[in-house]
């Protein structure tokens, strides 16, 4: 598991919090430089004792060229500058790829809170839901993390830990036969969306938009388990792996021989300065830059896959563990509950000013944070050649605010902040009301000043008939009484927006105080007509090709109509209330089917002499043709030629 320390570092005292970190073994510089620190001093003193107390003079002034060589030619290696971008890239990687874990709370929060159902359907759904987005990432980890690796190597570990059923191993193990080339992790979270669709039509889920939220946030944890996997197929590039190794490693070989003690003169130019008498013993500026860069270099290596092994891994296994505690627990055993609805301490005070200390805390409670220009003192002389349009005409009316109903009001400092004991409003729909505050003028402008001294239409007149002169106070507005009688009760004021809050209007108590309110009577034309007498409807005719459902929309007798197929039948009709009454004499003489079937009938007919005058228009039939169809026309229309009406007799 990643070794944590920010506890013994939230505190910067002294010499700083950083040394005692130094004496840690676990996950520390020591652990991972060490053998490599063992092996290059091993090397370095073979060197020294074979230069020595081995090699013979001539020996000795080559192995003496070789070293100046090394030592000279070294710094041409850009290590600093390799090691530290590649540190850079692996800390970024390092980072984001726990960033990209997934977790199931989120998921298991909206199920709990959209699927309903106290039931066992319902709970076995909310349980199979999470339990299916934990194996999803249990099955990631599985092929990326060793531990788990260990912990789960095969489907069947799956099912003995209660992550999987035999079935859903069933269907797995057939899908890898038929497609064995890719993984098979996303199959549970297809599943997962499976029963939030069936949810959804069993009545379980509300609302589509519940379903759509659901159904995002699976597909949000499915896209991070798979960048998962993509983090560990798709490595940093090796090639900048080995030429950051080779580097290293090369540096620190030319640094073994190059950094030799030699057994020169002192006045030598060239040599001299490699007669040290501390580095026949022990060379510590060497191993102090060997241990900075190789342990570097081993931060790179161990950070490169935090999936694995090591001291500052990620600990997966507790991962794995605590999701499918966290996501039970969401969604079975706080299921729709809550503690008691209990109104706070701060209920009548609204907000507290700042919260209680205790006596250990109470040295560093903290001063309010000021803006930077908060100490900058202006001098009100320098503001004397100010813009005219800036000037105070405080003297001057306001009929724009007048007529709007809103001032503007200011106070000291002292009275800035909120009342605490202010009224609030309550649920019960009582209505609050403001501390009156002294009102400032708005400053005017000259344009506004003049419009309102030439318009009387604005202006209200006196008692005597007079205009106040400029420069005086303009009366009230009826706007200004209207509105200051109505949100503050009195009269002569206007709503003040500075330092106040405008409360917002109980939706409830205004919902309850129209409820009880008796709802307005209006005149209908039932209402109107009650008791009134049926009006007798003088007898009129209408052709047979109208049927009695048809509505009639006037009053005066249609005309009857013309030709030998159609006879006028006499009908009688009253209004009484709201309905009207048709009687026929022979209404009963005559199928209404076959009516209406005579009816379209004549309708086609009329369609197909339509389409022959169409022709006959383009000029494809002949004059005597051309008769001969309006002959026909005119008797197939003449059902449809109104008749006059017989006049009744009386």
């Amino acid at each position: 598991m990643t070794v944590t320390y920010t506890a013994e570092v939230a505190t910067c005292r002294g010499f700083g919090c950083f040394l005692t970190l130094l004496l840690r073994w676990r996950g520390s510089i020591y652990k991972l430089v060490w053998p490599d620190l063992a092996a290059f001093l091993t090397l370095y003193y073979c060197l020294s004792f074979t230069y020595r107390f081995a090699l013979q003079p001539d020996q000795k002034k080559v192995f003496e060229s070789i070293s100046e060589y090394c030592d000279t030619y070294s710094n041409f290696i850009p290590l600093s500058f390799v090691l530290g971008f590649y540190i850079s890239i692996i800390m970024q990687r390092w980072w984001n790829q726990y960033s990209s874990i997934p977790w199931p709370d989120p998921i298991a929060v909206f199920v709990s809170s959209n699927i309903h159902g106290q039931d066992e359907r319902g709970r076995l759904m909310r349980r199979t839901i999470v339990r299916y987005v934990c194996l999803c990432l249990t099955m990631v980890f599985s092929m990326i993390c060793p531990r788990v690796k260990k912990r789960f190597p095969t489907l069947e570990h799956f099912v003995a830990a209660g992550l999987m059923t035999e079935s859903e191993k069933s269907v797995i193990i057939d899908l890898n036969s038929k497609f064995p080339q890719h993984s098979k992790h996303w199959l549970p979270i297809v599943w997962a969306a499976s029963i939030v669709t069936r949810a959804r039509k069993e009545g379980r889920i509300r609302d589509d938009f519940a379903v759509k939220t659901i159904i995002d946030e699976l597909n949000i944890f499915r896209g991070k388990s798979g960048l998962l996997l993509q983090y560990d197929m798709i490595s940093v590039p090796l090639v900048y792996t080995q030429v950051v190794t080779l580097a290293t490693y090369s540096f620190f070989i030319t640094s073994v021989i190059g950094r030799q003690w030699l057994d020169v003169d002192e006045k030598d130019p060239v040599y001299g300065r490699r007669r040290n008498p501390i580095d026949l013993y022990f060379p510590v500026f060497t191993t102090l830059q060997f241990f900075f860069y190789m342990g570097w270099l081993k931060v790179a290596e161990s950070l490169i896959n935090p999936f694995g092994e090591d001291d500052d891994d990620f600990e997966i296994n507790w991962i794995v563990d605590r999701n499918l505690s966290v996501s039970y627990l969401i969604v079975d055993e706080m299921h729709h509950e809550h503690p008691e609805l209990i109104k706070d301490q701060y209920w009548d005070e609204v907000f507290p000013t700042e919260l209680p200390h205790t006596i250990a805390s109470e040295p560093f409670k903290e001063k309010i944070p000021q803006p930077s220009t908060a100490n900058i003192a202006v001098q009100f002389a320098t503001l004397s050649n100010a813009n005219p349009s800036t000037i105070k005409i405080d003297e001057l009316g306001m009929a724009d605010d007048n007529q709007s109903g809103i001032h503007f009001s200011a106070e000291g400092r002292s009275s800035s902040r909120l009342s605490m004991h202010r009224p609030r409003t309550t649920s019960a729909g009582s209505t609050t009301s403001m501390n009156n505050m002294g009102s400032l003028p708005r400053v005017n402008s000259v344009t506004s000043t003049l419009k309102r001294i030439f318009s009387r239409e604005n202006t209200p007149a006196t008692v005597d008939g007079n205009y106040p002169p400029p420069g005086s106070r303009l009366a009230e507005s009826q706007s200004q009484t209207s509105l200051t009688g109505k949100y503050f009760g009195g009269g002569g004021g206007s709503m003040r927006i500075a330092n106040q809050v405008i409360e917002e209007v109980d939706e409830q108590a205004t919902i309850t105080s129209m409820a009880s309110k008796k709802p307005e009577v209006r005149p209908t034309a039932r209402s109107l007509f009650e008791n009134s007498e049926p009006i007798p409807v003088p007898q009129w005719r209408h052709s047979v090709g109208i049927t009695s459902s048809a509505p009639i929309t006037s009053m005066n007798p249609p005309p009857a109509s013309r030709g030998p197929s159609v006879q006028s039948v006499p009908s009688s009709a009253c209004i009484t209330g709201d309905t009207i009454s048709m009687t026929s004499s022979n209404a009963g003489d005559e199928d209404e089917f076959t009516r209406l079937k005579e009816e379209r009938r004549r309708e086609r007919e009329r369609i197909e002499m339509a389409r022959s005058i169409s022709v006959i228009a383009d000029g494809r039939l002949s004059p005597d043709e051309d008769i001969a169809l309006l002959d026909i026309t005119t008797d197939s229309n003449a059902p449809l030629i109104p008749t006059a009406p017989p006049i009744p007799h009386h």
